[in-house]
């Protein structure tokens, strides 16, 4: 799970977190203990990636207690991801440079708008709004929920957006963004 974490921090940043939200979820599903991560999860992986699997959990647990997140929230890791991504959104947004970033922007508005008004937290960032969203299709998944049409056309628009802000994040890691 470790490596699957570096090699999508290095490769897509959007899937990197919807990636950590779900080993936070984890270890709260395990009491932030971890004897009981080492039983449930980390047992089932080869011996010789055990160690450093269970070093791996147990730093994430002891940051999830420091900051306070053990119940909810997000790791300071996370949240950092997300603030470079507002970040690079709103200089992507104010260039002339990017018409299809803004094209997708203005496609997925409408249900970003439609999910804020929904939303218990309708002050916070637009992409948190947007990774919530698709966390939540992911959760709908996992337990083979249906997902409405209307779900599916506003995930397809959300998802197009950020796949776009995950690539441009990728060649601005790089150097190769234009500004």
């Amino acid at each position: 799970m470790m490596k699957i974490a570096r090699q999508l921090k290095e490769q897509n940043i959007a899937e990197y977190l919807i990636y950590m939200w779900q080993v936070e979820d984890l270890i709260r599903a395990n009491g932030c203990d971890l004897d009981r991560l080492r039983q449930n999860l980390v047992s089932r992986y080869p011996a010789d990636e055990q160690p450093a699997l269970e070093e791996w959990y147990g730093q994430l647990c002891e940051m999830m207690r420091t900051e306070g997140v053990v119940e909810q929230g997000h790791l300071q890791i996370c949240r950092n991801v997300l603030l470079e991504l507002i970040d690079l959104h709103a200089r992507l947004l104010s260039s002339t440079r990017y018409p299809f970033y803004n094209a997708a922007y203005f496609k997925a508005l409408p249900f970003i708008v439609e999910l804020r008004r929904k939303s218990s937290h309708p002050d916070e960032p637009e992409l948190e709004t947007c990774f919530e969203a698709l966390y939540g299709l992911l959760l709908l998944r996992l337990q083979k929920k249906e997902v409405t049409p209307e779900t599916a056309k506003a995930m397809e628009a959300i998802t197009a957006f950020l796949s776009l802000l995950a690539n441009y994040y990728e060649k601005d890691a790089r150097g190769e963004l234009e500004e």
